[in-house]
Order: structure tokens, then C-alpha cells, then sequence
């Protein structure tokens, strides 16, 4: 995913208009993903755990997490493609800092410490999939207006295959990402907000993912909702899958 994401910054650099709408926010969560970088270096050489509660640490995670903020930019436009991927990037790389945090690495998965993390942090692991996945959604949208702008000549094979590869990478994400959040957490509140996120995205991802990629994820989340620990997040998620079985 990262040298799809890389290709994608390069090529929408190429575009003649530079969108000035989430550069701000873009900042924001760039430096602060930074500094929270730094904060959990720190505390490994100490070999304590990060607080993620602590308020400057918190206020670190909402800057790159800022659900009000992306909900309120205007809507997606082919520009987007100048600065959102670098958004999710800072926002991908944060929630592996503590959710992997103390995993051994080895052939066989850490999962004492997985899960301790899963517990303690999972608040700020549902908000950061929230989060992802809207700004999927957003540049599922995004992508084919920036095809759509490019001179003929300009559509060539490898930006082909470099939106391919976000649309299988995207079909990826929410199948792993979503069943840790949902199946893990124990709080129906987080299950809810990320249920939320798929009920609201459902239809760019039942236009953007391939048949394929859609009928895999039908299959593969048929059993989540009974893992669900909330009625709510039970019917998004039921709604999530009927918009991916629904013909386009």
C-alpha cells in the first residue's frame, strides 16, 4: 500500500490545481503524528506504555483523527488527490504505534500483547478505523474525478494500476481492520461508531470495489454481526453488505 499511495501523491502533484481545502488539517495531523512518534519512542526507551489518555497525548491523536474537521470539508473533489492519501498515511502509521505496541516480532502473532493493546487502547483503535475508513471513502471518490481530469495521453497503464491497487488495498482494509474492531472490542459504543462508518460509506464502496472484492466481503463478514456487541452496529452492518450484494 505505501508505494500505491506514493505513485498516487506524485501523480496528483502533476495536476495543475492545488485544492487549499484540507491542507490546514492535513498540517495538523502531519506534525502531530510526529510528535506522538517521538512521545512513544520516548516511552519505550523507558519501557513504560503510552497514556493515550493523557491530554496532550489525546489532543495529538485528535489532530490526526479529526473526524469534525473531515466532516466538514466540502465535497470531494479530483484535488483531493494532492493531500488526502498523506492525511491517511499519518493516520495509518499512528494507530500501528499503539495498537502493535511491545509486539514481538516472530513467526507466530504476539497475541497477549495484541490484545492488551486491543483493551487498553480500544477507544483510540475504533476512532483511527472511523476515521480510515471515511477517508477511504473520500478518495474512492476522489480517484476517478482526478482520472476523469487527466488529458488522454495521461491515462497510462501504471496510474491504471496504481488506482487498481487502492481498490483492492481498500477492500483489504475494511476486511481486516473492521473484524478486529468490531470482534475485539468489547464496548458497543466503539463497535457502533465503526459500524457507522461503513453504514455511511456503503455506497461509494458498493460502486468503487470490484465485484469480486465486494462478493469476498459479503462472505468473509457474514458472521460479524452476530459477534457485534450491539443491535445497532448489527443493523449497519447488515445494511453495509446489502448495499455490496446490490446490483450496480
Amino acid at each position: 500500500m505505501p508505494i500505491v499511495r506514493i505513485l498516487l501523491v506524485l501523480l496528483a502533484f502533476a495536476s495543475p490545481a492545488f485544492a487549499q481545502d484540507g491542507i490546514h488539517e492535513l498540517n495538523a495531523a502531519r506534525d502531530a503524528a510526529k510528535t506522538f512518534k517521538v512521545y512513544v519512542d520516548g516511552v519505550a526507551k523507558k519501557g513504560q506504555r503510552p497514556d493515550l489518555t493523557r491530554p496532550d497525548v489525546a489532543a495529538m491523536l485528535g489532530h490526526i483523527y479529526d473526524l469534525d474537521a473531515f466532516a466538514a470539508l466540502p465535497p470531494p473533489e479530483a484535488s483531493d488527490m494532492n493531500w488526502l492519501p498523506d492525511w491517511f498515511d499519518a493516520a495509518n502509521q499512528t494507530h500501528k504505534l499503539f495498537i502493535f505496541y511491545g509486539v514481538k516480532p516472530g513467526p507466530q502473532p504476539d497475541l497477549g500483547a495484541l490484545g492488551r493493546n486491543m483493551m487498553e487502547y480500544g477507544d483510540q483503535y475504533a476512532t483511527a478505523i472511523t476515521f480510515m475508513i471515511r477517508g477511504l471513502a473520500r478518495e474512492a471518490v476522489a480517484i476517478p474525478l482526478f482520472w476523469n481530469d487527466l488529458p488522454p495521453e495521461q491515462r497510462t497503464r501504471i496510474r491504471a494500476e496504481g488506482f487498481a491497487g487502492v481498490r483492492k488495498n481498500s477492500a483489504l482494509f475494511i476486511l481486516t481492520t473492521v473484524c478486529a474492531a468490531i470482534q475485539g472490542t468489547p464496548k458497543p459504543a466503539n463497535a457502533r461508531l465503526v459500524a457507522a462508518a461503513l453504514r455511511d460509506t456503503r455506497g461509494v464502496w458498493a460502486e468503487f470495489l470490484t465485484p469480486g472484492d465486494r462478493a469476498r466481503l459479503v462472505a468473509e463478514l457474514a458472521d460479524l454481526p452476530r459477534w457485534a456487541p450491539d443491535e445497532i452496529a448489527r443493523a449497519d452492518l447488515a445494511s453495509f453488505t446489502a448495499a455490496l450484494q446490490a446490483p450496480n
